[in-house]
């Protein structure tokens, strides 16, 4: 599986453009995805040039060596590469519902990886968290 994953607010903390604090665990999580569960890791960050390299480098010093960058394969050029990036599933503190944490990401790709690629794995997270009073149309 191609896993796709951004760096600020997902494996560091929101400071952009400087590094913020690795969040607990993301890049632990990350190299066992790679080397336990067998995934591709995709670096997919909005960051490009001297910030970009700089990412890389952080995570390259703690151990994780990514796939690709910013791109589908190693050998794509800018010039031959599709706007889009082309990934089994996308790992982003932006996501709709927000980010689970790193544990619930690691054991829903080990115990049901076939799941997270055909359901929303993401409902027995929100199982957990409180009801809202419905009061209109939309809440």
């Amino acid at each position: 599986m191609f896993i796709a994953v951004d760096f600020d607010g997902t494996i560091v903390k929101h400071k952009y453009p400087q590094i913020g604090d690795e969040i607990p665990f993301a890049i632990d999580t990350l190299r066992l995805i790679q080397s336990e569960l067998k995934h591709q890791i995709i670096l997919w960050t909005v960051r490009e040039g001297e910030l970009l390299d700089a990412a890389v480098e952080f995570c390259r010093v703690r151990g994780l060596e990514f796939y690709a960058v910013n791109q589908n394969h190693p050998e794509s050029t800018m010039v031959n590469a599709p706007r889009k990036l082309m990934a089994d599933m996308f790992i982003d503190d932006r996501n709709f519902g927000g980010m689970p944490d790193w544990g619930f990401i690691y054991n829903a790709l080990k115990d049901r990886p076939k799941e997270c690629l055909s359901v929303n794995i993401f409902n027995q997270a929100e199982q957990s968290l409180p009801k809202i009073k419905k009061r209109g149309l939309f809440r």
